[in-house]
């Protein structure tokens, strides 16, 4: 059943398109991703949907039986309550059933009054409809809610305007799951989510009944959560069955259907001119006919525009411009606190050059402080650190806290590398997609994935030999992730990253790194060798580990089915390709008579204006008479011809 659609949505500001005559519809219980690169109108749509933004044109369907709850990326608290007191707003229905639940306790105290089986009758009626909306439970779930988002006890009295964005962020969404809406919009909610925060909300997503849509660049989470894909982009949206992973398949998969289609028609445009070239060139009134109706159905042709199968992308590459020695970091019990909160102590670890190590850990742990004690930008409270011969720190803030604010673009890279030309600046900044007018921006007005994109060719052109990288992808769109990833991957020197991207985290290193209270646990593996091996692996992701199928008769099984497939595909194209050949055997044949009857008309012609032959009649007529059999078998031989090549 459709709860949701749209026909022909358009969003625009200005002459600045952002989609247009864009189509959609959202069934009950849909899962839904909406995917795309930065600027296409992700959140923009999820706006027009939650009713926060009105569409330039088009007609938007909404079931007004269906309940509604939104996440933006910025979120806003009214007034200067606390955390629990914003929580515990979402069930002021709650606070008035049991207002009137008192009241009519103390009414039907008095047997005597006379509206006794009145109160009684509607005091059972609400304490049935409080127990059945969860009125005993409500004050648990909150209290578990802020909980599994990082809220201690002390945190629940902070006032909310004193709250960082990620607490922000974490404190709207307890929020909205706790309103639990019949359709849930959420435009990046696992951003300033650690990795149990955001096992925890797959699992509570997994169980959730209503409909989902989510804005989102986390691959993982997409892969888990989502069955259907919207994929954003060049104005336009296209509609996916599958998670993440599926859809990248099917995406490719009709990128070479429109390609192949395209080429396709683009082949037969140019055979069909040649045809017509031919059939004037013979100049016969049947072929001219002929030529005539074929540029007619060509004229009337529906062309197929060239698919661009690929978006510009950024062009991201780190070398280090002289090697470190072979020990780059070596610490031994290191510790560090903020006032009378201990973050971590008893930090050993032992960092080789050309090693890849990711650290992981919960939020506010301290992974962040422990990088810059590492660059030696912070002092530990005890401890021993040595950074080893000729290591050359490049980092990469997750705040962008290095970038000026007040600076141009431009002049934010030139102020860092004085010995680059504007011409030199410009096309470097080119490379990542800061083109034009873009350079003169102000840092200040750039959004959150401009700045990655300008830190990161900051870093690219330090050359340095260790990078420390604290949450690289946040703020990127999915292929500029991927950029990062394979600039990463082919990076020489020593990569030391703070991530909760769990795509990174099973690609890029060779050791993954724990960090809490106690120190770091070491996991030399990837991510999924973590979930394995810290036991936190859930039971869904134990099924997909484990290989399918019922044992060797089953793998039997499989086997003789592929292999009578594949006999029976490859019977079916050896008669294909025979057919093929002798189609193709036949068109050669046919033209060459053509070109053997045309050269015996061109012959004839020529003896027809031999003044000799053109005074005798019986010699004009028989030639005339046998030209017209050859025109007429060349026409005859066209038509089986062009049967040919259908």
């Amino acid at each position: 059943m459709v709860i949701i659609s749209g026909k022909d949505i358009s969003k625009s500001y200005g002459t600045d398109i952002i989609f247009e005559d864009v189509c959609f519809g959202v069934d009950d219980g849909d899962r839904i991703g909406i995917v795309g690169a930065n600027g296409t109108g992700k959140s923009t749509l999820l706006s027009i949907i939650a009713g926060d933004t009105e569409q330039s044109s088009g007609e938007l369907y909404i079931r007004s039986d269906r309940k509604i709850g939104y996440l933006r990326q910025q979120n806003h608290f009214e007034g200067s309550g606390t955390v629990a007191e914003e929580a515990e707003k979402t069930f002021r229905h709650f606070y008035a059933m049991e207002k009137r639940l008192e009241e009519l306790q103390l009414a039907i105290s008095d047997h005597e009054s006379e509206s006794f089986d009145r109160d009684l009758a509607e005091y059972t009626a609400l304490m049935e409809e409080y127990e059945r909306k969860g009125g005993y439970t409500y004050r648990s779930e909150l209290s578990a809610m802020l909980t599994h988002m990082g809220f201690t006890e002390a945190d629940r009295n902070k006032r909310t305007g004193m709250l960082s964005g990620g607490e922000r962020t974490r404190l709207a969404l307890s929020c909205l799951l706790l309103s639990k809406p019949d359709v849930l919009m959420m435009d990046e909610p696992t951003n300033h989510l650690d990795l149990r925060m955001l096992a925890w909300l797959e699992s509570y997503l997994e169980g959730y009944r209503g409909t989902l849509i989510v804005v989102s660049h986390d691959r993982y989470f997409l892969d888990k959560i989502c069955s259907r894909i919207f994929d954003l982009g060049s104005g336009t949206l296209e509609a996916y069955r599958g998670n993440y992973s599926e859809f990248l398949v099917k995406r490719e998969e009709r990128y070479e259907v429109m390609r192949r289609e395209y080429e396709k028609q683009q082949a037969e445009i140019a055979r069909q001119e040649e045809i017509i070239r031919r059939f004037k060139q013979h100049g016969t009134e049947h072929l001219t006919k002929r030529a005539r109706s074929r540029e007619k159905r060509l004229a009337m042709m529906d062309v197929i525009e060239k698919p661009e199968i690929t978006s510009e992308k950024m062009k991201l590459s780190f070398e280090a411009g002289f090697r470190s020695g072979g020990e780059v970091l070596e610490a031994e019990d290191l510790c560090k606190s903020f006032g009378d909160r201990l973050l971590f102590d008893n930090v050993k670890l032992l960092i080789r050059k050309g090693e890849r190590i990711c650290i992981i850990g919960d939020n506010g742990i301290g992974k962040t402080t422990l990088l810059r004690i590492l660059m030696g930008l912070e002092k530990p409270d005890e401890g021993y650190l040595r950074q080893g011969y000729n290591v050359d720190f490049g980092y990469y803030d997750q705040g962008q806290l290095l970038l000026d604010e007040n600076e141009t673009v431009l002049g934010e890279m030139k102020n860092a590398y004085r010995l680059y030309t504007d011409t030199e600046m410009r096309s470097l900044l080119g490379r990542f997609l800061f083109t034009g007018d873009d350079v003169f921006k102000h840092v200040r007005d750039l959004s959150g994935g401009e700045k990655a994109k300008l830190s990161l060719l900051k870093l690219m052109l330090s050359g340095a030999n260790t990078l420390v990288l604290d949450e690289p992808t946040n703020h990127l769109d999915i292929e500029s992730r991927e950029v990062v990833e394979d600039a990463l991957m082919e990076f020489e020197g020593t990569l030391i990253i703070v991530s909760h991207d769990r795509y990174l985290l099973n690609l890029i290193p060779d050791r993954i790194l724990e960090l809490t209270e106690h120190g770091l646990a070491e996991y030399r593996g990837k991510f999924d060798y973590y979930l394995e091996k810290s036991g936190k692996m859930t039971e869904g992701e134990e099924n997909k580990a484990r290989p399918a199928g019922d044992g060797p008769a089953d793998e039997l099984r499989q086997t003789q089915e592929l292999i009578r497939s594949s006999e029976a595909e490859r019977k079916a194209k050896k008669q294909r390709e025979a057919e093929d050949r002798k189609k193709a055997r036949r068109s050669e044949s046919i033209e060459e008579r053509i070109h053997e009857l045309e050269g015996m008309i061109a012959e004839i012609q020529d003896q027809m204006e031999d003044p000799e032959k053109a005074s005798d009649p019986a010699w004009m007529s028989e030639n005339a008479t046998l030209m017209a059999a050859h025109e007429e078998e060349i026409s005859s031989l066209y038509d089986e011809w062009m049967e040919l090549q259908e």
